[in-house]
């Protein structure tokens, strides 16, 4: 892995206290699972940062690795991967992922 991307994806999680790497942007997501996060984290007011892994190939690779998830989108809560759509949509659900954006703030 790119230590140099290895090091943005760091510098982004850090500067940011919930990050959600999708596919596309949140007014426009390129997939359906992107849809269904954004979603979530609109209904709960959840200020977030956005990556759009779509235009970064080399970061789409990279977080692969980094967070040996496979699949995007991803969700961070200060710094923490959280998971991909499946579960922000149970613990959105549930309260937890409330609790978790809250707790964040």
């Amino acid at each position: 892995m790119d230590q140099v991307i290895i090091d943005r994806i760091k510098t982004t999680l850090a500067d940011n206290p919930v990050v959600l790497f999708m596919k596309g942007t949140p007014d426009f997501p390129m997939c359906g699972f992107s849809a269904q996060s954004v979603a979530a984290l609109r209904a709960l007011g959840a200020d977030f940062q956005h990556i759009n892994i779509l235009e970064d190939p080399e970061m789409r690779e990279a977080l692969k690795s980094y967070s040996s998830w496979p699949t995007y989108p991803q969700l961070y809560v200060k710094g923490e991967l959280i998971g991909g759509c499946d579960i922000t949509i149970e613990m959105y659900n549930t309260g937890e992922l409330k609790q978790v954006i809250e707790a964040a703030a």
